[in-house]
């Protein structure tokens, strides 16, 4: 199929510098955008990619959706851009991306990042979201805070709502309409989500790093990572819930810097 041919959308920072890369992935319905100011940061120091997951802000849309397809998309990414060897971070769903890339390419990973997820099955808990998305009706709405208000009857969250709503733009029609493929993000959801990373082994370098506040890395976890993981720490970040880079920034970067050793 070509469409798998296609290369993920970027934004780089530092790219005249000449360490080796971070490249950094967002979690489910997020864009490469919401990294801009880590990316600005980390871009001081060392090569940074932001990037968009397929199916994801302007990267392209496929059918296809399940870790495999995720980390092989990162393969051809660095293939493309002549990177060997790169340290890659991932939140949420581009966690569980770049735990299934190490597993599959270890040889192309320096240092692995994981943010708030670990590599195990998670029940499907984001059907409410998904609902207030699909009730969007596009013929209908035609303004942002049309949308938001929509969303507002499912979603309790104002948060939540503005980090959904940063995915709309004005399409070729002159319609309002999500960066993301909702389609294939709500068909192949328990693919990505309720699916653990197939079983293997990184023995690279590995930095887990939990929100205080967030139930996604327990510390019954600890056990399964480092059966795949045998080199993890488990870093925790404080006064931060799962959007731990957003939460509580200060911490989150230096916490990466101090794991990349760039202090």
């Amino acid at each position: 199929m070509v469409e798998n041919m296609e290369i993920l959308n970027s934004k780089i920072f530092g790219e005249g510098l000449t360490d080796t890369p971070l490249l950094v992935f967002h979690g489910l319905f997020g864009m490469l955008d919401n990294w801009g100011s880590f990316g600005k940061d980390l871009g001081e120091y060392l090569p940074v990619h932001l990037i968009d997951l397929r199916n994801h802000g302007r990267s392209f849309h496929s059918e296809g959706m399940s870790h495999d397809d995720l980390a092989d998309d990162i393969a051809r990414y660095m293939d493309h851009y002549g990177i060997q060897k790169a340290h890659v971070l991932g939140h949420s769903l581009g966690g569980k991306a770049v735990m299934q890339f190490a597993i599959r390419y270890p040889e192309k990973v320096e240092k692995l990042i994981v943010v708030d997820i670990s590599p195990k099955a998670y029940p499907p808990h984001h059907q409410g979201i998904i609902k207030a998305l699909e009730s969007v009706d596009f013929n209908t709405v035609s303004s942002r805070n049309e949308v938001e208000e929509v969303l507002s009857q499912y979603i309790p969250e104002k948060s939540t709502i503005q980090f959904l709503t940063k995915n709309l733009y004005w399409d070729e029609n002159k319609k309002l309409n999500w960066r993301f493929n909702l389609k294939t993000l709500s068909e192949k959801y328990t693919e990505f989500v309720s699916n653990a990373i197939k079983f293997g082994v990184f023995e690279g370098e590995t930095l887990f790093i939990a929100g205080a506040k967030s139930n996604y890395i327990l510390p019954q976890d600890e056990f399964g990572i480092r059966q795949q993981f045998p080199k993890a720490k488990v870093v925790t970040v404080k006064n931060a819930g799962h959007w731990v880079q957003a939460e509580n920034p200060v911490d989150f970067a230096n916490v990466v810097k101090e794991f990349l050793e760039l202090n």
